[in-house]
């Protein structure tokens, strides 16, 4: 195995990327499913806007240095990696904020409707925001698992106003069909609302393509836009002049400095802004998003799709004797760019990696969740992470009463 992940290693047309990263020696980091590592771009973008913009030009950097329009700048270069055009996405606060304004919006596009849909494993944050826009607009909420949407939308696709899932399950990493759900949903006369997480950065997304309605995603995943960097809202063009959004901050104003009593939404994807966009951390995911210049998606997700496999190999082959069982589909076209591995005392077993400095993530109540960004792994890292996975269960380290002490963040 490892001579075929040396080999893997010598063919890899993505190895160059890793240098774009600051990697600490010695780690093995799975986690960038979570939040992912510092691109070098990052720290001469910030002491650029520090020292020079803030610290010298002050507030006149507004308009020198045009930090008015970094959040349309940065949403279309979040654009390109979603196939989307221009002019449809804006970058700014966090993914609850987003969330929250685009089901809002999807539901009163759809007037008279009663249901929003979402998925009962969605990340706790879709649910409770659902349940929330709700009780504010006075709608059934019913979870439900993607595959079961075309059932209820056949027995009740008049009372559908909208439909919220994930186009990767955060705990399994399944990789839902946004095409074909998406038709499914507007056939029945609702919107469809795509949680984009999981996905943007390491699996192909064509929202124009597949005539998507609204879109939000996180960016410090696959992105590696930094701990608590900006979110971002995908609004259809065709939706624009319409579209109600519940949050109407100053900045989304026709003519903000105007300072008008009176709310009256810009024109463009413009409307979709909130408050004052927080310059520094929108900066900083500015720098990271060169790390993905002249590396195409469909080059990242073959990548992505070998390392996973290689996981999946190697656990049907060194892991299966202790108990370990992959939940994570097999299919390649219906994994994201995650394995998720069900095995006892997973929690224990995270931290003892952690210990051996190999980085991964668990998942309540028994998943280990690895992550396998592909611009700075290499199968030889895939290789040692695993290898070590496979001798923490074999010598029972992970049973330590030290590894089952829980921290704030698990």
């Amino acid at each position: 195995m490892l001579a075929a992940a040396r080999l893997a290693d010598a063919q890899d047309e993505l190895a160059f990327v890793r240098d774009r990263f600051e990697l600490p020696d010695g780690t093995v980091y799975l986690d960038g499913n979570s939040l992912g590592p510092l691109p070098r771009a990052v720290l001469p973008a910030i002491q650029e806007l520090v020292r020079r913009q803030w610290g010298q030009d002050l507030i006149t950097s507004w308009n020198v240095h045009d930090w008015w329009g970094l959040p349309r700048r940065v949403g279309d270069q979040l654009a390109g990696l979603m196939g989307a055009a221009e002019g449809q996405v804006i970058c700014g606060d966090s993914t609850s904020v987003q969330l929250f304004q685009a089901l809002v919006a999807a539901c009163r596009l759809r007037p008279g409707r009663s249901v929003l849909l979402t998925d009962g494993s969605n990340f706790p944050t879709d649910q409770y925001l659902a349940d929330s826009v709700g009780r504010l607009l006075g709608l059934q909420v019913v979870r439900l698992h993607p595959s079961e949407l075309a059932l209820h939308l056949g027995q009740h696709d008049e009372r559908v106003a909208a439909v919220s899932f994930s186009l990767v399950d955060y705990r399994t990493g399944e990789l839902f069909d946004a095409a074909g759900l998406t038709r499914a949903v507007q056939a029945a006369g609702a919107v469809m609302v795509w949680d984009l997480c999981h996905a943007v950065g390491a699996v192909p997304v064509a929202l124009d393509q597949i005539g998507a309605d609204l879109a939000v995603g996180c960016t410090y995943k696959y992105l590696n836009g930094g701990p608590g960097s900006p979110a971002f809202l995908y609004i259809a063009q065709r939706h624009q002049q319409q579209v109600e959004l519940p949050l109407t901050g100053w900045n989304g104003h026709r003519e903000p400095f105007g300072l008008n009593g009176s709310y009256v939404p810009a024109d463009s994807i413009e409307r979709a802004r909130i408050g004052t966009p927080t310059l520094l951390s929108m900066a900083a995911l500015q720098a990271a998003l060169s790390a993905f210049d002249g590396v195409g998606i469909d080059r990242l997700r073959a990548k992505s799709l070998a390392l996973t496999q290689q996981v999946i190999d190697f656990a049907d082959q060194r892991l299966d004797r202790f108990g370990v069982e992959v939940v994570t589909p097999r299919r390649p076209e219906l994994r994201g760019s995650q394995v998720s591995l069900r095995m006892p005392d997973a929690y224990q077993v995270c931290q003892a990696l952690i210990e051996r400095g190999v980085i991964g993530d668990f998942r309540a109540p028994d998943l280990l969740r690895l992550g396998f960004p592909p611009m700075y792994l290499s199968y030889a890292d895939v290789h040692r992470g695993m290898v070590t996975l496979a001798e923490i269960l074999a010598d029972g380290s992970y049973r330590e009463p030290r590894f089952a002490q829980r921290a704030a963040v698990t």
